[in-house]
């Protein structure tokens, strides 16, 4: 994958297909730190200890369509080759966290990408799923709660619609503009 919002994008529907109805996803930018992380917690079906050990092999793969399972191995190779790791947290029905770490400055670390586009994309496609976003770029952060926006909409608004969808990636590019400064 070229950018880290895919790889992003490919552990959270990893959540979805487990059933997960919270997932949370953090980034954190430290550029003065010199460090890049990500992590997406859910609440899905969890992982037994034999899968635990087995999740990062490229051969390993829960799902039926096709024999490979190559999300989590790229993303643990691009990590590595950018300075970084992957760690990874599960328990059988009560879920999964998933932690990416990069060296913010490395050559190999990928960009991020157009990550309001892969949430709103996310939550527009799966309005029934509770998102908590947050991104943080050194002291600054952003926030989002799906939990809030269907309060604010009400019962008869779906986070689906059209409409809603465009400004959900309005608001959260608006946000991310506000924390990096100004500038992308």
């Amino acid at each position: 994958m070229q950018e880290i919002s895919l790889n992003i994008l490919d552990i959270v529907q990893n959540s979805i297909r487990a059933d997960a109805k919270l997932i949370k996803i953090t980034i954190e930018e430290s550029p003065l730190k010199d460090v890049f992380s990500f992590s997406v917690e859910d609440d899905g079906c969890g992982m037994d200890e034999e899968m635990l050990k087995r999740v990062t092999d490229p051969f390993v793969t829960t799902r039926t369509t096709r024999k490979v399972g190559l999300g989590i191995s790229l993303l643990r190779s691009s990590a590595q080759q950018a300075g970084g790791d992957i760690k990874i947290e599960s328990k059988v029905g009560v879920g999964t966290l998933l932690r990416a770490f990069f060296s913010y400055s490395h050559i190999d670390r990928q960009p991020l990408g157009d990550i309001a586009a892969v949430m709103m994309s996310l939550i527009s496609m799966n309005p029934d799923i509770d998102f908590y976003y947050v991104h943080r770029f050194e002291d600054k952060e952003f926030t989002l709660d799906t939990k809030e926006l269907r309060t604010i909409l009400g019962e008869e608004v779906s986070l689906s619609e059209l409409s809603v969808a465009q400004w959900i990636g309005e608001y959260i590019s608006s946000g991310l503009t506000e924390i990096y400064g100004g500038a992308e």
